[in-house]
């Protein structure tokens, strides 16, 4: 497939990731995944979409309810997208949670229990998944939901895995970054029905946690784990980097300063981004890398120089949204960069949709399109919010871009 940005034609960019949205990978999970018998959807797909494990992982369940009821929403309402979101949300609503209202890790295919609800996240993404099959349906049951579930995140989250921790009490107490940054876009996601004092809170407290604790500005890096009150902690966890989540969490933070017109965190988002952008990049290899030691030793993970989807699809977006807002040409170079190594390496032309998982040299580690982690989520978004900030690019007179001469 040519290459649009070998030119930087950003038009051509727009309409491909259209295209590739539209055309390839939301065909690809409608044609393959729904379980039409017993509802919800299979997600371990090889290559060519066949399905080779039956579990329903509740991330990739809750997820793709939220990708159709997105679509729908804010693309055009297709029924076919609507009805293959309500296959999901009913699926769970009847199975996805333990009597304390907690929501699973894993179910068969029939909806039985598999994992125990330890993992927070499924929590938040049943309730990104409801609020916007809300926004769908009007059906306030949905509502409902989300909303309850919103809650229950917040009590849990000084204590997130609760029973379910394998730490021991107070040896080393240590912040995980994931949680705080979700919530920070997870509170945008539901703010419609939501106390408007809660969203501000919310945002204001995850706003500091995630660039005034986790980052740290003398490396220039975020961290994946601190110590109390920000504190770095000299051990496997506490040196840990991984550079998608902060790219991700970085555009998370550019949406809020365009949310709440604060413009001092849309540049220092962009600072922090393409500090994180040269600091993952494998020099040799290309490509970013999955984690890092900050110190520069041999992380823990022995998967930590491969290069996965959705750390290129997130570092896609983040360096888009910060040229739309900044105007920073350097940001739109790590967007021709990160476009040029996805399209080459990721995307599958012959069976469709995106490989997930590269070896260092960029070659196909494993050739499915789906599983316990890879679903149908951060390629759609990616690929939809890339499409709709290249038009607000396009849309905007060169000399009224911010960095070039606008008020």
């Amino acid at each position: 497939m040519q290459n649009p940005t070998r030119t930087m034609d950003l038009k051509a960019c727009a309409t491909l990731y259209r295209n590739n949205l539209l055309q390839d990978v939301i065909p690809f999970w409608l044609n393959h995944s729904p379980d039409k018998k017993y509802g919800g959807y299979f997600t371990c797909l090889d290559r060519e979409g066949k399905v080779y494990d039956t579990d329903k992982f509740l991330w990739l369940q809750c997820r793709q309810v939220w990708t159709f009821a997105m679509l729908y929403n804010r693309v055009e309402k297709q029924q076919v997208w609507l009805d293959t979101a309500l296959l999901g949300a009913e699926f769970l609503a009847r199975h996805g949670r333990s009597r304390e209202g907690r929501w699973y890790f894993s179910l068969t295919r029939e909806g039985q229990p598999l994992v125990q609800p330890y993992n927070i996240f499924s929590d938040c993404f049943a309730a990104m998944a409801f609020g916007q099959l809300f926004r769908a349906t009007g059906d306030t049951a949905y509502r409902d939901i989300a909303v309850t579930t919103f809650d229950q995140i917040l009590s849990r989250q000084d204590n997130p895995k609760g029973p379910y921790s394998k730490s021991v009490p107070g040896t080393r107490p240590l912040k995980n970054f994931a949680l705080p940054m979700i919530l920070t876009n997870l509170v945008l996601e539901l703010e419609p029905i939501l106390d408007p004092e809660l969203v501000t809170h919310i945002i204001r407290r995850g706003v500091h946690t995630v660039m005034e604790e986790f980052y740290q500005p003398d490396q220039g890096l975020l961290l994946e784990n601190i110590g109390p009150g920000g504190a770095p902690s000299d051990s496997f966890e506490g040196r840990l980097v991984n550079p998608g989540h902060g790219l991700e969490a970085m555009w998370f933070m550019m949406d809020i300063g365009s949310h709440t017109g604060n413009r001092a965190l849309i540049d220092k988002a962009v600072k922090i981004a393409l500090q994180l952008a040269d600091y993952g990049w494998d020099d040799t290899d290309e490509g970013i890398f999955y984690f890092l030691d900050a110190k520069g030793h041999a992380p823990q993970q022995l998967e930590w120089d491969q290069k996965l989807w959705w750390v290129h699809a997130e570092g896609l977006v983040c360096m888009l949204k910060g040229y739309l807002h900044t105007g920073n040409e350097d940001c739109l170079h790590w967007f021709e960069k990160i476009h040029r190594y996805l399209w080459d390496h990721f995307v599958d032309e012959k069976h469709g949709e995106w490989f997930g998982y590269l070896n260092r040299q960029g070659e196909v580690l494993l050739p499915v399109k789906g599983g316990k982690w890879k679903g149908c989520f951060h390629t759609p978004r990616a690929l939809f919010q890339g499409w709709k900030t290249l038009e607000a690019i396009l849309e905007t007179p060169s000399a009224q871009r911010p960095g070039n001469g606008a008020a």
